[in-house]
């Protein structure tokens, strides 16, 4: 199966593609339905999954879809299970695994991601339902004191147990890693630490075995925290980040699927542009795998009624296009206003 999941993991970052993220947890995605006054319930949660992986185009530019586990047991209004929707596009199918972060032991300002046990049998019982990847997301926090070296090698080590299980159940695992711009760190700290992670995370991926090629890359990008009195520019971002990549991804890994991380949707797609298009080796596929970055539009426009569900798809599409486009560096402002 080695060479299957290498090959659906080029597939995920084929050109001009990147990763629709639609794993929120109930309670989430209740927080920014609340926002916008939308009631949710199991069924308008379904209604508006469906909305988004129906949206005319969209497969165009999204390779594959993460859902949470009340989704992937959904169906659209036809009766049709919602991962052979998204497979009838030609889309991945994908699955958020972990169970969340949970405060670590003896270091309560920090984080550990949970869900290692029952892992393989969850896994096995995804991939059953269609899934044909999946997603650990562990969150570093940054301070003056933090992170720790306990929390960076407990979760790294959970991200290469995941991966490791995720091969063997035939899914190609995401590993995401993801340096928190809360707070009011520097740029320069922020690719110090992203840097430090990416190492470990790395070092536990080799001691688990795990495939490089038949693996994605989930990263922050290297940004100043949203609190710093000195706001990074778009060039210095790009710079940064592909900087601290080509220091501590091996090129065995074939692609780079970037989380928005709290940066509105402009943002994203700027600075996804931005590292495009800087000259020089890029070894891996430069993508992205957004969740508000791609559906907040869509959710805004959408507002939970049936009459606006093209409006919604539309955002999607516009949205996804964009994105399609900062994959090959060829994002123009201009791409909003069409």
């Amino acid at each position: 199966m080695t060479h299957e999941l290498a090959s659906t993991a080029a597939a995920l970052v084929a050109d001009g593609k990147g990763i629709l993220a639609a794993d929120e947890t109930v309670p989430t995605l209740t927080k920014r339905f609340d926002a916008l006054g939308i009631r949710s319930t199991e069924e308008t949660r379904r209604a508006y999954r469906e909305m988004l992986f129906t949206s005319k185009g969209a497969a165009e530019f999204i390779s594959g879809v993460i859902m949470y586990d009340e989704t992937i047991r959904q169906e659209s209004s036809d009766g049709t299970p919602f991962a052979e929707v998204l497979s009838s596009q030609g889309i991945f199918p994908g699955i958020k695994v972990d169970t969340g972060a949970k405060p670590l032991a003896g270091s309560p300002d920090e984080k550990v991601t949970e869900g290692l046990d029952g892992l393989r049998d969850r896994l096995s019982e995804y991939r059953s339902m269609g899934a044909r990847f999946a997603k650990w997301r562990a969150v570093i926090r940054i301070a003056d004191a933090l992170p720790s070296v306990a929390c960076v090698s407990a979760n790294a080590h959970a991200l290469g147990r995941y991966a490791a299980l995720c091969q063997e159940q035939d899914l190609v695992p995401i590993v995401e890693p993801e340096v928190l711009m809360d707070g009011s760190h520097t740029i320069e700290r922020c690719e110090e630490v992203t840097g430090a992670v990416l190492h470990a995370v790395f070092n536990a991926l080799f001691e688990q075995r795990v495939v490089l090629e038949s693996m994605l890359l989930k990263p922050n990008m290297v940004i100043a925290g949203e609190k710093c009195p000195r706001a990074a520019s778009v060039e210095e971002v790009a710079v940064a980040t592909l900087r601290c990549l080509r220091r501590h991804v091996p090129v065995a890994v074939p692609g780079i699927v970037f989380l928005s991380g709290g940066q509105d949707q402009l943002a994203a797609t700027a600075h996804l542009n931005a590292i495009n298009r800087l000259p020089g080796p890029k070894p891996w596929k430069i993508t992205f795998s957004y969740g508000r970055a791609l559906q907040d539009p869509a959710m805004e426009a959408w507002q939970g009624r049936e009459e606006t569900l093209r409006m919604g798809q539309e955002a999607l599409y516009r949205r996804a296009h964009c994105n399609g486009a900062a994959c090959l560096g060829k994002y123009t402002a201009e791409m909003e206003a069409a």
